[in-house]
């Protein structure tokens, strides 16, 4: 105690404290800040909307129809119908998206070989193999990190996710918590469409602003330090805040100023609006948008699932896809339809799956459009059960590299990242769907 009583006290005012503590703060995120570089690519897109198909749809009942190959392994799904695009089939529920098909392309040639969903969507998100020594992010990430600095004019986050976190894995990875999508929360279903942080149900504009008021009044230290520039810069990202809660930039997310022909023709359904809400983002600069589409792993009851989900996602990618072309943006906008991987193509009838199918990561489909991509094609072709890769199998880094390509961002350059690592955007060796390019 002795030893304690001869140090000389500090003299450490309330104002000294307040500048520490924002000063660590400031100094903190200064130093997350990374030199952003696109790369050596023209860039043809400026926006991504990936429609991520949460627990993996089965290929069968979607985009790689197999009458052909008997009940057991197409269950009553076995009329698929014709779309715009010479020779091509889909799924009998899926009629809207058919007279779309001139949009998009499909990939039926997807292959990763692993059963897991952790390390299925980690591979088919990064295009890197789970259990290496780095974490890797997502390409949400990847696209905020080299395009999110002048997106949206600053307020509205580089990479959001709607609405619900995919939860899978780290989609940040080694680039840190600023990268993180944002999750809105809510239901843009639901009459107000309750974003976290930004809509408080059950809170007007009125009572937030009354709520800011009473704050400046009793903020007496605040005052007491105005002229301080750490405070300037507090008061600065207050208002950013109030901006997103109760200014234009929020607004965003007000799907009541849309028609009401408008929202019903994508449906009056979460994804659906996920979707319009996703439109939305992107005219205001969003880079990166991901739609959690949840539901698809359908271990049981498949085909029940199926007749439930499929129409939903029928109108809702249909609408979005012609909504985004009549307005002009689908040029400049990909659009990226997958899951972590496929279904079992035989079907397990028994109990407890009862017409069920389980994970399959040898082949399955996937969906782009928009953005420079070339619509009406077909990549790959798997066999005649669905079961193998037959045709030009297609990996996720491929695809991934395409994209990045897509967006001017360079999948051969370095990625920027405050640990001093030296990784390039994609792995070695991935290559390019030259095919849609």
């Amino acid at each position: 105690m002795s030893s304690l009583r001869s140090i000389p006290a500090l003299q450490f005012s309330r104002r000294d404290a307040l500048r520490c503590i924002l000063g660590g703060g400031i100094v903190a995120a200064g130093a997350a800040s990374l030199p952003l570089r696109a790369g050596g690519f023209p860039a043809k897109a400026k926006s991504v909307i990936q429609i991520w198909m949460w627990g993996g749809p089965s290929h069968l009942d979607t985009l790689d129809p197999k009458p052909a190959a008997g009940y057991d392994y197409c269950g009553p799904f076995d009329k698929p119908i014709p779309t715009k695009t010479d020779g091509v089939l889909i799924n009998e529920l899926l009629p809207l998206l058919a007279q779309q098909s001139d949009k998009y392309s499909l990939i039926r040639s997807m292959t990763h070989g692993i059963y897991a969903h952790e390390t299925a969507s980690y591979a088919v998100q990064t295009g890197r193999k789970p259990g290496e020594r780095l974490v890797y992010p997502c390409a949400g990430a990847v696209v905020s990190l080299f395009k999110g600095e002048t997106a949206s004019g600053g307020l509205i986050p580089p990479y959001i996710v709607l609405t619900q976190p995919q939860g899978r894995f780290s989609e940040n990875g080694f680039l840190g918590e600023r990268y993180r999508p944002f999750a809105t929360g809510g239901d843009p279903a639901q009459a107000r469409f309750a974003v976290e942080g930004v809509v408080a149900q059950g809170i007007s504009d009125k009572r937030q602003r009354d709520r800011r008021d009473l704050l400046h009044q009793l903020n007496t230290l605040g005052k007491a330090m105005q002229d301080d520039g750490l405070i300037k810069t507090l008061d600065q990202t207050e208002q950013q805040a109030y901006e997103l809660i109760l200014g234009d930039a929020g607004k965003v997310f007000d799907l009541a100023q849309e028609k009401d022909e408008v929202r019903d023709r994508y449906g009056r359904n979460t994804f659906g609006q996920s979707c319009l809400a996703a439109r939305r983002l992107v005219e205001r600069g969003v880079p990166y948008i991901t739609i959690n589409y949840q539901g698809w792993d359908t271990h049981r009851q498949n085909f029940q699932v199926m007749r439930q989900k499929l129409p939903q996602m029928d109108r809702g990618l249909a609408t979005l896809f012609q909504d985004l072309s009549e307005r002009g943006l689908l040029d400049s906008t990909i659009v990226w339809w997958s899951g972590e991987f496929g279904r079992t193509p035989k079907v397990m009838w028994e109990a407890p799956w009862n017409g069920g199918r389980n994970h399959w990561g040898d082949c399955f489909c996937a969906m782009v459009a928009g953005g420079g991509f070339k619509g009406g094609r077909v990549v790959g072709a798997s066999d005649a059960k669905g079961e193998q890769v037959k045709d030009r199998p297609v990996y996720p880094a491929d695809l991934l590299g395409s994209i990045y390509q897509q967006l001017g961002i360079d999948p051969d350059g370095k990625m920027p990242n405050n640990l001093g690592l030296d990784v390039n955007v994609t792995a070695g060796g991935a290559g390019r769907l030259k095919e849609l390019l």
